[in-house]
């Protein structure tokens, strides 16, 4: 059988052998770990002394089912939760609302109201367990009042909310404003959470949906460095504390099945942002050591023979262990099909236990340190990344690249190549051209009832709205449309005060939207893209499918990336 080779971006085509000389001119081989410029680690000890926390995604339907599921995933041995949010959620709707009538529960679990937050993290001490979310405003608002009503301060609340709003504009596209009102409502959490909440870490920025939607992993690691060094030119110009805020961001990326580039990817990302961030002025060392989170990768799952992502899943997590992730979520087998059952969630939390207990992973500090192959292609994957920074910065930094559309474009040619790849053969998926074993996977999976869960909200809501006292509502409406039309105040502050008063998370976003109109953003493609890199046998053959592919693939097969798909329809509907 020949072997089919990985595409790798230009720069990174790795040789056959490694030698002694390919280590010349390289920096940093005798660095130590916890120290600058954080090659081998951001810890002293890394995971000799702790190993890196198991930090599951989870979420569907309404509250109460995913706080089960909760529940269970910290008996099982998590030692962190990280929530997913539908789709509804994100983009700032209820549940009630014509808009997403189909979309409630389905990528994750619907909160309108602190009611649902109080619901979903019933039982669970969350003055001991840290929380990671991608949330709106107002979701934030709630997840902080739920806590507080349960007798927990803000300043016990501990975990990370993503809050990274450039990455929608590039490829998930659960914005709801444009760039600018976007930037100030994420700087606005960033300088709230600074002030009153000194254990939550205001930002996690992600490279992984960059991967999900098609990035290489130098664009990956490029656009998440550019976004990173967006927000602190932004905390700076509200007068934060560059350092305070370096040492409590953290990054998130995609791990896939180029093991060894995705290795030296982590180690890059540490290299580079030492470097950017005493750039924008860190002077304290510590403060420019990179935190991360890793999670394996969802597009490279298949639906065909679908216990094979087992095996994928496994590689891609040892590669985040080699390249010292912090916190790490596996993927389930099923996810190319469904939402993860209960079993698959299961062995996809006991992989990680595995590689901690079993393989001896933890004993050894960077142990691709000195690798002629893993150096050599380390400081490559630093060389080109920088190269890339340039070129963007060259037309005028990274939000005029967003507003021009150039940065979609170059996410959308790499994605457009990958398929054209794959359907000629020249890049593999074991098991992919059969649809064995894939129809008994199905009646195994997890599925949700989403005309049910939007029947339950929609009760919720009606019960919440006759408790409520409507005038105190309304006044706390009023105050967040000021405050976004006179940029006075501080919008999360002001949503804490509207949500606790038993806002919605839509009406907190109608209010915003009096003075800030939804954002829409009209998808673009490159004519003849595939049709140029594909053989002709495959053109016409493949159209349908590449459409497909690139909807429900390159965006994500995995649950969490399908967003993009469902939103387009959305869109389509309130246009």
């Amino acid at each position: 059988m020949t072997h089919s080779p990985l595409y790798r971006p230009q720069g990174l085509q790795l040789k056959a052998l490694y030698r002694h000389g390919d280590l010349t001119g390289i920096e940093h081989l005798d660095s130590d770990p916890g120290k600058p410029p954080y090659l081998r680690g951001p810890y002293t000890n890394m995971y000799t002394h702790k190993p890196w926390t198991i930090r599951q995604y989870s979420g569907f339907a309404d509250a109460k089912l995913p706080n089960q599921r909760l529940r269970q995933s910290l008996a099982e041995g998590a030692q962190g939760l990280s929530v997913a949010f539908d789709l509804p959620t994100h983009r700032g709707y209820d549940s009630n609302d014509s808009h997403c009538a189909a979309d409630v529960g389905k990528a994750g679990v619907a909160i309108d109201s602190v009611e649902d937050m109080l619901e979903l993290f019933d039982g669970i001490a969350l003055d001991r367990v840290s929380v990671s979310m991608t949330a709106v405003l107002p979701v934030l608002a709630a997840f902080i009042v739920a806590a507080q009503e349960r007798g927990i301060a803000m300043e016990q609340l501990s975990g990370t909310i993503q809050n990274d709003i450039l990455k929608e504009f590039m490829v998930r596209n659960t914005y709801i404003f444009t760039p600018e009102p976007s930037l100030r409502i994420c700087t606005d959490v960033i300088e709230y959470l600074a002030r009153h909440m000194p254990r939550f870490n205001p930002i996690s920025v992600s490279g992984y949906h960059f991967q999900e939607a098609g990035a290489d992993p130098i664009l990956e690691l490029a656009l998440t460095l550019l976004n990173a060094r967006t927000y602190v030119e932004q905390a700076r110009l509200r007068g934060l504390d560059v350092n305070a805020f370096c040492s409590r961001m953290s990054f998130f990326f995609g791990v896939g099945n180029d093991f060894f580039t995705e290795v030296a990817k982590l180690r890059a990302a540490r290299v580079l942002w030492n470097e950017i961030s005493e750039q924008l002025g860190s002077d304290n060392p510590s403060a420019r050591a990179m935190r991360m989170h890793c999670q394996t990768s969802g597009w490279t799952l298949c639906a065909q023979e679908p216990m094979n992502n087992v095996v994928r899943t496994t590689a891609q997590a040892m590669a985040a262990v080699f390249g010292g992730t912090q916190s790490l979520h596996t993927n389930a087998w099923d996810e190319a099909l469904a939402l993860p059952s209960e079993s698959s969630a299961r062995l996809a939390s006991n992989t990680q236990q595995i590689l901690q207990a079993e393989t001896g992973l933890c004993n050894v500090i960077d142990p691709w340190a000195g690798s002629y192959m893993m150096e050599s292609l380390t400081a490559t994957v630093c060389r080109e990344v920088r190269a890339c920074i340039a070129r963007i910065d060259g037309e005028g930094g990274v939000v005029a690249a967003i507003n021009n559309g150039s940065i979609s474009m170059m996410i959308h040619a790499q994605a457009v190549q990958t398929q054209a790849r794959l359907d000629s053969g020249e890049l593999r998926r074991v098991g992919e051209k059969t649809a064995r074993a894939t129809s008994q996977a199905l009646h195994t999976t997890h599925s949700v009832e989403s005309f049910l869960v939007r029947q339950r909200q929609i009760h919720r809501l009606k019960q919440l709205r006759i408790r409520r006292d409507e005038a105190k509502v309304q006044a706390h409406l009023q105050a967040l449309t000021h405050s976004a039309r006179s940029g006075q105040g501080n919008l999360l502050e002001l949503s804490i005060a509207a949500i606790s008063a038993r806002a919605t998370v839509g009406e907190c976003t109608k209010a915003l939207e009096k003075a800030w109109p939804r954002h829409r953003q009209a998808p673009a493609f490159l004519p003849d893209g595939y049709g140029s890199l594909a053989p002709d046998r495959l053109v016409g053959q493949r159209f349908v499918n590449v459409l497909h592919t690139f909807r429900h693939s390159m965006a994500g097969r995995h649950r969490y990336c399908s967003e993009n798909s469902a939103r387009m329809a959305m869109t389509a509907d309130s246009a």
